[in-house]
Formats: structure tokens, C-alpha cells, sequence
């Protein structure tokens, strides 16, 4: 059985606090608002694989008004929903995740970052890749107020 989810997460920027993308921190002057760490790949491919198993989405599984999530790191977060959905006989096979930003620029960093989510599920080198994209200066994003995250995953089991 194969199975496809769709994930989606924007953060507004915020000075005082650090940039964390795909687990990796980013040097930038502003960083992510949010109640975890706001690492908008790690939710958004967190909801795809969520999306993928039929097993809801990341804000049930971890309320924003629950204090026990209040700065939690948003990759113990995707493993804790990959384990899950492991559980119910279904495994991450590849994913595809798409940052959409006018600033920083992510180019340096995406294999850390893919390296980082792919090692941090288990899955071998590869199996997560991460590209970024600008949004040509319209909206929100292109006016650097924040960006965005959109995640494909494959999921496999029996």
C-alpha cells in the first residue's frame, strides 16, 4: 500500500529568537514565531505524513496551547508522529519539501537540512530533500514577513 500527504506551515519572523529550518539553524536576523521552536519544514512534513496515514494533523497531536510543547523541538516532534504512524504499520519512503522565502537565502543550507530530517526518522540519505523558492516579491512572504512550507509524503506499508 502507498499512501500521499500533503502538508502546509507559514511562520511570521520575529527578532530574538533563532532561525531553526529542517533542523538546522540558519544565520539570520530574525527567527521564527511560534510556540514550539517553529521549525515550519519540520511541521509542515509532519503533517504530511500525518496527512498520508489518515492520522490527523500536527496541532492535535501537539496543541499550541498545551505547555508542554511551549519551545519543543520541532524534529522530536516529526519523529514522535513518524513513530506513530510506524505503529499503524505505515513508514516514511520519501518526502519533498518546498521553502517558500525572499530571505535568508537557503541554498547552503538545504542538505544539511535534508540530511538532518532523513537522519533524524531513520531513513537513509536521501530519502528527504528540500528545495527553496522565492514567492517573486508578492505577499506576506514577499514583502519578508515570513515564510512557508509546503511537504509531500510518501508513506509505504502493508
Amino acid at each position: 500500500m502507498t499512501r500521499v500527504g500533503i502538508g502546509y506551515d507559514s511562520h511570521r519572523f520575529v527578532a530574538g529568537r533563532p532561525l531553526v529550518l529542517g533542523g538546522v539553524t540558519i544565520p539570520h536576523a530574525l527567527g521564527l514565531a511560534g510556540h514550539s521552536d517553529a521549525d515550519a519544514v519540520a511541521h509542515a512534513l509532519t503533517d504530511a505524513i500525518l496527512g498520508a496515514a489518515g492520522a490527523g494533523n500536527i496541532g492535535q497531536l501537539f496543541p499550541d496551547n498545551d505547555p508542554q510543547w511551549k519551545d519543543a523541538d520541532s524534529m522530536e516532534l516529526l519523529r514522535t508522529a513518524h513513530e506513530l504512524v510506524r505503529g499503524r504499520g505505515l513508514t516514511l519512503a520519501q518526502a519533498d519539501c518546498s521553502v517558500i522565502a525572499e530571505q535568508p537565502k537557503l541554498a547552503p543550507h538545504l542538505a544539511a537540512m535534508g540530511a538532518a530530517l532523513s537522519s533524524r526518522l531513520g531513513l537513509a540519505a536521501g530519502a528527504v530533500s528540500v528545495k527553496a523558492k522565492t514567492n517573486e516579491g508578492m505577499g506576506f512572504i514577499g514583502r519578508g514577513e515570513g515564510l512557508a512550507v509546503i511537504a509531500v509524503a510518501v508513506l509505504e506499508g502493508r
